[in-house]
């Protein structure tokens, strides 16, 4: 139920704001969006949107990010107070070593 960027803004590039959730559906429809696309912005809360950004921010996008590189990333993530449970973290290597040691 995720679409890209790309196709978000090409199914909108015909849309007046501020616009409702159902305006953008329908604009998306006669644009001849792909299914994904209009099944994003069905996805997306019925309120009125003043700008294609607006929207960019309610639905919810694909990355074109390789797995490896999501994942690279979030090891890098050092802001506080932030979730990190998209974190890769490894495991601790006195773990590994007991673990080790039990099945001997």
């Amino acid at each position: 139920m995720a679409t890209d960027v790309d196709r978000l803004c090409q199914a909108l590039s015909n849309a007046d704001y501020p616009a409702e959730k159902n305006d953008l559906v329908q604009t998306a429809l006669r644009a001849g969006a792909d299914a994904e696309t209009v099944s994003a912005l069905e996805a997306i809360p019925p309120v009125t949107y003043g700008s294609e950004i607006e929207v960019l921010s309610a639905v919810p996008l694909e990355s074109k990010q390789a797995e490896a590189d999501r994942a690279a990333h979030r090891k890098l993530h050092t802001k506080p107070g932030l979730s990190e449970q998209d974190k890769d973290i490894p495991e601790h290597p006195i773990r590994g070593e007991l673990d080790d040691n039990r099945s001997s």
